[in-house]
């Protein structure tokens, strides 16, 4: 399996996918991570806080992107490298979270795609905003 080379790939290509996180999916987070943070694993300290709830793990939302990059755009042999993410608002338990990459930009002369990054909530409103760059796998 081989992904997209740059010559594959044009500005507006996307891809995405949606996925909802359980409890089990933020405490496996936190156990591969080390992020105990209470406000992902403790209701009683969660409820004291701007959220009143727990919520899920930001970089384990944002990994979606990863996801995405390295299998459907550009996909298997690419590279990451750079990726900003602003979070701009909580994830829920079990909210469906559909989470997009899209081409933004070529840079053939030095193999790279920048992508921007975006996911969003039911309601359609942005939870991640961001961009990566991704050095694409070379043509066979």
């Amino acid at each position: 399996m081989q992904g997209k080379s740059i010559g594959e790939m044009k500005v507006g290509d996307k891809a995405s996918v949606t996925r909802a996180f359980t409890e089990q999916d933020v405490a496996d987070y936190a156990r591969v991570s080390g992020d105990h943070n209470p406000a992902h694993m403790d209701e009683e300290y969660a409820k004291t806080t701007m959220f009143k709830t727990r919520i899920v793990h930001g970089m384990l939302v944002g990994s979606l992107f990863s996801a995405l990059l390295g299998t459907e755009l550009p996909g298997v042999g690419s590279i990451y490298t750079g990726q900003t993410l602003k979070f701009t608002k909580p994830v829920h338990f079990n909210e469906e979270i559909t989470a997009s990459v899209t081409v933004k930009e070529l840079i053939t002369e030095k193999n790279r795609v920048i992508l921007e990054c975006l996911a969003v909530n039911p309601q359609g409103e942005p939870v991640i905003m961001g961009e990566a760059t991704i050095m694409p796998p070379k043509k066979k």
